[in-house]
């Protein structure tokens, strides 16, 4: 099975933590160990940290971040127009944009990194409801099926497009959490599932678009990924919208 490996890059350029799986899968594997051992067993006889500094700016940095893609990445597609919008196939490795089409990309994948730090910290402020499997399904697909699409697909094509829903939706979500944070009330929250929703019903849409195309040259393996996590994930969080904001709540006597 791990002969796969040894299979050419997609991209002539190897970026750190995209080049052999060996560091995503520790960075993975660490990541489910603080969530579910090592950090509980630390936070056990500990009270929890008060982290409203270190989060503020965290999601401060994490607005800015995903502006500083979305911006540029619209840029790149609107007016550069380097895609056919019913085919979005990976530039060539000499495209005089392939360097945007990489950046912004790989910027992207190191963002969903980063994002792994949201459940440390409820961790360390032992908010263990928030960590439910949804949660971690989500922070864990994210960077695994990143460094996938970037070995063996590389580097932009149709996942460019779909990830700018995204990196949108993340940019509403962290504006929320600084909004709570400074004490703020926003009765917003359930629009933000519905919005995470609608990026899911456009990526599987575009997938489907894309596939009808006979002519299209698109890599049918990173259609297949991509439409059977946006369908999982859409079925995950319209499950978790019922749950929370639909389903009849029961009055105890």
């Amino acid at each position: 099975m791990l002969e796969i490996f040894r299979t050419p890059y997609a991209d002539s350029k190897q970026l750190p933590l995209a080049t052999g799986p060996g560091p995503i899968i520790i960075i993975l594997i660490g990541y489910l160990l603080v969530v579910f051992k090592a950090g509980r067993k630390f936070m056990e006889h500990r009270e929890p940290y008060n982290l409203r500094g270190v989060l503020k700016y965290y999601n401060l940095f994490q607005i800015v971040y995903n502006i500083m893609m979305l911006l540029p990445g619209y840029y790149f597609m609107l007016v550069f127009q380097p895609y056919n919008f019913r085919c979005m196939t990976v530039l060539q490795q000499n495209h005089p944009l392939k360097n945007w089409e990489r950046c912004i990309s790989y910027a992207y994948y190191i963002n969903k990194i980063v994002d792994l730090l949201d459940t440390v910290f409820c961790v360390l402020r032992k908010k263990y409801s928030q960590i439910t499997f949804l949660h971690v399904f989500h922070h864990v697909l994210m960077p695994s099926a990143g460094y996938l699409i970037i070995r063996f697909y590389g580097y932009g094509g149709q996942l460019f497009f779909l990830c700018s829903f995204n990196v949108l939706v993340h940019i509403f979500m962290y504006a929320y959490y600084y909004a709570a944070i400074e004490g703020n009330t926003v009765r917003w929250k359930r629009y933000l599932t519905l919005m995470q929703m609608l990026q899911f019903l456009l990526m599987f849409g575009h997938c489907a678009l894309t596939a009808m195309q006979r002519q299209c040259t698109a890599s049918q393996g990173t259609l297949f990924l991509v439409s059977c996590s946006a369908t999982i994930m859409f079925i995950m969080f319209a499950n978790f919208y019922f749950q929370c904001y639909l389903r009849p709540k029961h009055k105890k006597n």
